[in-house]
């Protein structure tokens, strides 16, 4: 198959650019927040997690230690390791491409993946959203610490909500029962309200323990739920399809 006429690429790099902008805040608020340009081009290309990286500038622009910087973000990449065990199921990479697959595998690209039931499809859907957010997350990372105050405040460019208007995009198409609708509505509920109170990234951690106690307690009839759904345990003969 062309990639160009690939469904998963589209979506995965229409997900790449959405996200890649919001490097610009990124960047902007790092150098505002102390970092200089070339530690906050190495946050971007070592740690490689938004929310991560937002956790830990915030810390330091808040007068907190190198220490609680680094925690706090470690707390929010915990969920990364969770998408690791899920997609190496799912992708099977082997080699130099596991480790590759390691450091891509972010919140846009396990959503890409799993949003698709072909398996070669996953694993395209997959590496665009992956590769092309990282690329261009890096470009607009150094663009906004070299730009800094030119731009302004990143907040009034909008790009946050860029990025959640496109995970919304992908989500939307698959709420296609009852449960899943009303565990969207609660999470999104306990999500505003957490904001206020508890550091950046923290509110998608609770609404995802919510929505975990939600699922496992069995609510609606057992076989309500994402429509259509995944298999993370491919088929040795589906696994084995070319990409």
């Amino acid at each position: 198959m062309i990639l160009s006429e690939s469904p998963a690429v589209k979506v995965g790099l229409s997900i790449a650019v959405a996200t890649g902008l919001y490097g610009l805040s990124f960047g902007a608020l790092s150098v505002s927040a102390g970092l200089d340009l070339w530690q906050t081009m190495a946050l971007s290309l070592l740690l490689f997690s938004g929310g991560s990286q937002f956790a830990f500038i915030g810390v330091i622009a808040g007068g907190g230690s190198g220490l609680s910087a680094l925690s706090a973000s470690a707390l929010l990449g915990i969920r990364n390791g969770v998408y690791g065990m899920q997609l190496n199921l799912l992708l099977r990479p082997a080699g130099w491409r596991k480790l590759l697959a390691a450091q891509v595998t972010i919140d846009e690209s396990v959503a890409t993946a799993t949003g698709q039931t072909d398996p070669a499809e996953q694993r395209r859907g997959f590496w665009a959203a992956g590769i092309g957010v990282f690329v261009l997350w890096n470009i607009f990372t150094g663009l906004g610490a070299l730009l800094g105050a030119a731009i302004g405040d990143p907040a009034q460019w909008g790009l946050d909500g860029a990025a959640a208007a496109a995970f919304l995009g992908l989500l939307w198409p698959w709420i296609q029962a009852k449960e899943p609708a009303a565990i969207a509505v609660v999470c999104a509920v306990v999500t505003v309200l957490a904001v206020p109170f508890v550091p950046p990234g923290v509110p998608i951690l609770i609404a995802a323990v919510v929505a975990a106690a939600l699922g496992l307690s069995g609510l609606g009839p057992a076989t309500e739920g994402l429509k259509p759904d995944v298999d993370p345990y491919p088929s040795v003969v589906d696994s084995e399809k070319p990409a």
